[in-house]
């Protein structure tokens, strides 16, 4: 069964909400930026004249460490959010880059740059998790 495209007005719809969390994400990543090019003395609110104790050093990079992946996390999120955005323009949005058929619109309302269907996420993540074993 070929998969039906959705209509002129869901499309709106889905573009808005990606819209809105990209320009989120794009929000997240600057901020994530300017606190990295603060450094972590000035960012964590410590401008005292006292010795830095390794300790805190440790949980600042901890912290950076943390920041480093949630902002690879957030580019990797823009990228798929981006090619959500395209395929609305070549009228391939919603449709399961894998089987072809409709991607459900409840899933694309929680997950809008998704690329595939519940089905097909579903075996591909059980093909991980047996290959992990």
């Amino acid at each position: 069964m070929a998969a039906k495209p959705l209509s002129e007005k869901k499309l709106k719809e889905f573009k808005a909400i990606i819209k809105a969390e990209l320009e989120e994400s794009m929000a997240y990543v600057d901020d994530v930026n300017k606190d990295q090019s603060r450094g972590a003395r000035e960012s964590s609110g410590d401008l005292s004249s006292y010795a830095y104790h390794q300790a805190d050093q440790g949980s600042d990079t901890n912290l950076m460490e943390q920041n480093v992946m949630m902002l690879e996390h957030e580019r990797e999120k823009i990228r798929l959010l981006n090619d959500a955005l395209r395929k609305i323009h070549e009228g391939r949005f919603g449709i399961c880059e894998l089987c072809g058929e409709n991607i459900s619109e409840s899933r694309l309302e929680v997950i809008p740059y998704a690329k595939y269907c519940i089905e097909c996420m579903s075996k591909m993540e059980d093909k991980k998790r047996r290959q992990r074993k």
